[in-house]
C-alpha cells in the first residue's frame, strides 16, 4: 500500500515520496540561467513502476524543464526560455527573459494518500513584477489503480496597473502551429517511439488519434500511450483541462505536451485582472 510523505530541502526543493521511493521532485528555487527563464519545475516525475517520465534540459531545447508552468510571451517578455520569435525577424536570442520567483509557502503537507504543495510567486522582468501567482499542486494516489494524479491550479493577477498582452509564436510571431504556452510536460525521449507498435500512440477526446490530428485540435483531454526504455514498462499519461476544450500543443519526436491558455490570438489581461488555470495529469502503469 503506497503512502505519501514529503521531504523538504529548505530553500530549494520538495520531494514527494511513495513508500520511500521518489514519486516526483519539485524544485521551487531554480538555479538555471536567465536565458532559460528560470521557474519552479517538477523533475523527475516518476511512474509508480519507477520509470522517469520527464526530461530536464534536453539537448534540443535546454529551456524545457520537466513539468513547469509558464507563458511564452507577457507584454513582450519571454517567460518560456530560449530564443524569442517576433513577426519581423523570426527566432533570435534576445535580452528579454523573465523569471518566476518563489515568495512563500501557503501549504506544504501530506497525509498518506494526498499531498499539497501551495505557494505564492512573483513573475519578474528585469524592470518590474508583472504577475502575482497563487499556485496549488495536489498530488494523490488513485484508489484501486496503479496510478497517481497531479492537479495543477493557479491564479495569476496582473499587478502592473496596465493591460498585458499574453501571446505565443503563433499569435505574436505569425508562426502558425507554434502556439506553445502554459503548463508544459517535456517527456523522456523514448516515450513515444512507436517502433512500429500501434499501441504506442497519442489520442484525444472526440476519437482523435496521432500527433497531427491532436495538435491544435480543441479537446478537453489528451492521452499518451507510452513505453519506457530499459524496463519496457508501459505508461498512460492523461492530460485533462478542467476548463473545457483547449487547442493542444503536442510534439512526438521530442515528446512535449502543452496546455495553451490562448491559441491564435493574444489574450489581453487587464490591470488587476486574473488568469486561472486548472489541469490534471494522471500517470497510470498498466
Amino acid at each position: 500500500m503506497n503512502t505519501l510523505r514529503l521531504q523538504h530541502e529548505t530553500g530549494r526543493a520538495v520531494t514527494v515520496l511513495a513508500d520511500g521511493h521518489v514519486l516526483c521532485r519539485y524544485v521551487y528555487v531554480s538555479a538555471e540561467e536567465r536565458k532559460e527563464s528560470p521557474r519552479p519545475y517538477f523533475h523527475p516525475v516518476n511512474s509508480l513502476a519507477g520509470d522517469t517520465l520527464t526530461n530536464f534540459r534536453p539537448n534540443d531545447h535546454p529551456w524545457h524543464h520537466g513539468l513547469s508552468f509558464t507563458l511564452t510571451n507577457v507584454a513582450g517578455y519571454n517567460f518560456w526560455g530560449g530564443p524569442t520569435c517576433r513577426r519581423e525577424d523570426g527566432y533570435k536570442w534576445r535580452d528579454d527573459h523573465g523569471e518566476q520567483r518563489h515568495v512563500a509557502w501557503t501549504k506544504l503537507a501530506a497525509d498518506g494518500k494526498a499531498a499539497v504543495l501551495a505557494h505564492t510567486l512573483e513573475w519578474r522582468t528585469p524592470q518590474e513584477v508583472v504577475l502575482h501567482e497563487d499556485r496549488s499542486v495536489e498530488i494523490g494516489l488513485e484508489a484501486g489503480e496503479k496510478a497517481w494524479s497531479l492537479r495543477w491550479r493557479a491564479r495569476l493577477r496582473n499587478v502592473t496597473g496596465r493591460g498585458l498582452a499574453l501571446g505565443n509564436p503563433h499569435s505574436t510571431g505569425g508562426l502558425a502551429g507554434s502556439h506553445y504556452t502554459g503548463l508544459q510536460f517535456r517527456g523522456a525521449r523514448a516515450l513515444l517511439d512507436d517502433h512500429l507498435d500501434p499501441t504506442i500512440k497519442i489520442t484525444a477526446e472526440g476519437g482523435l488519434e496521432g500527433d497531427k490530428a491532436v495538435h491544435g485540435a480543441p479537446a478537453g483531454w489528451m492521452e499518451w500511450h507510452a513505453q519506457s526504455d530499459t524496463t519496457l514498462h508501459r505508461a498512460v499519461i492523461r492530460f485533462a483541462n478542467h476548463g473545457g476544450p483547449l487547442h493542444w500543443f503536442v510534439r512526438r519526436n521530442y515528446p512535449l505536451a502543452a496546455f495553451p491558455v490562448q491559441f491564435d490570438q493574444n489574450l489581453e489581461l487587464a490591470a488587476g485582472a486574473e488568469l486561472a488555470v486548472d489541469h490534471t495529469l494522471t500517470f497510470t502503469s498498466p
